[in-house]
Formats: structure tokens, C-alpha cells, sequence
């Protein structure tokens, strides 16, 4: 399901948003590949160098997959609050994107902390933890920042606005897995 074109509906949207000539025709690519008319779940993600510049996603899918894509993509681009909207000159030869499409999340039972961190996977599991106001999500790639399941689960906390005693409280917690594709912008080609 994740392929190429993913990244290329991606850059092409955010593109679109410096020069008006790139366009996206969806009625063509959804008739050329019907699999992006299905509901879907995605992130877009940014990255210059190895530090984040953008990242939007949605957690379940609600609406077709294309239109998730060219929506998180302009809003990681443009509006995530956490950074100024792209400028064109950001993009240089570190400048990458990434795009993942997630599973549907499924719930983890646990008892406690120590039971729950010994349920998840290292490298393979996103998260999402939900409870009242609070909620967060990681996406698999995270373990690369964070690779104990400890260490994966207290930021996950942070990242819900809350703090590791929120687990005391027994949090939804929800597992997904994601298909992803990145590459350096500048060698995804746009559509045409």
C-alpha cells in the first residue's frame, strides 16, 4: 500500500503551495490507483537533517487516503504549530519527507506500567495514549530516539501533556503499526 506516489502526492501539494502550477488531479489518480480512495490513516512528516521540521497525521482513518495525504501534508508543511510555515529556501539536499500509513489501532489490556511496557514492541509498535483531555501518539519510527519501552512510554506521556503518573490512573492505550516511505525531497519527483 505504501509506495512512491505517496511521497509524490506529498511534494506536489506542498510545492503547490510556492507555485501554483503544481497541481494534484485527484479524480485521475484515484481512478488510476483505486487503493488511494480508501479510508486511510497518515503522516506527513519533515525533517531537515536530523532534526523535525514538521509532522501531521491522523490517528484513524476518516476519510480517503489521498485526501489525508494532501491534507497532512500542507498542515505539515504550513501549519504545525511547533515550527514557522516552510520557506522554499529550507529545502536543500537535507531536507527530507516521509509518509506513513497507519494500521487501525487496536487496544493493549495491561495491569499496570510494569505489565504494559512488557507488552509493547521496541521498533515495531506506535502508541497512542488517551485519557480524559489527555492524549499522544508515537509513531514506530520514535524508538530510534527512545528504545526502551520505559523510556518510549514516559515520553509518550509528555507528548499527551501530562506525566508518567498519569499511568497510575490506567490510560487507554492503543497499538498501531505503520507502512513508511522516505526519501531526500528534492529526489521525489512532482506530479506532472
Amino acid at each position: 500500500m505504501v509506495d512512491f506516489l505517496l511521497l509524490q502526492i506529498a511534494k506536489t501539494v506542498i510545492l503547490s503551495e510556492f507555485d501554483k502550477s503544481y497541481t494534484i488531479d485527484r479524480d485521475v489518480l484515484v481512478q488510476k490507483y483505486p487503493y488511494l480512495q480508501k479510508k486511510g490513516a497518515a503522516f506527513v512528516t519533515l525533517n531537515k537533517g536530523q532534526e523535525l521540521r514538521g509532522c501531521i497525521g491522523s490517528i484513524v482513518a476518516h476519510q480517503p487516503l489521498i485526501d489525508d495525504i494532501i491534507h497532512n501534508a500542507k498542515a505539515a508543511a504550513f501549519s504545525d504549530p511547533r515550527f514557522h510555515p516552510l520557506q522554499l529556501d529550507e529545502i536543500d539536499e537535507t531536507f527530507t519527507l516521509e509518509v506513513s500509513v497507519l494500521s487501525e489501532p487496536r487496544k493493549i489490556e495491561y495491569k499496570d506500567f510494569d505489565d504494559l511496557a512488557k507488552k509493547i514492541v521496541p521498533n515495531k509498535d506506535g502508541l497512542i495514549l488517551q485519557y480524559g483531555q489527555y492524549q499522544g501518539t508515537f509513531l514506530p519510527q520514535v524508538w530510534q530516539q527512545l528504545q526502551t519501552p520505559k523510556l518510549f512510554l514516559e515520553h509518550l506521556s509528555y507528548k499527551a501533556g501530562a506525566n508518567p503518573s498519569i499511568y497510575e490512573y490506567h490510560p487507554d492505550i492503543y497499538r498501531y503499526y505503520d507502512e513508511h516511505i522516505k526519501e531526500v525531497f528534492d529526489a521525489i519527483p512532482p506530479l506532472q
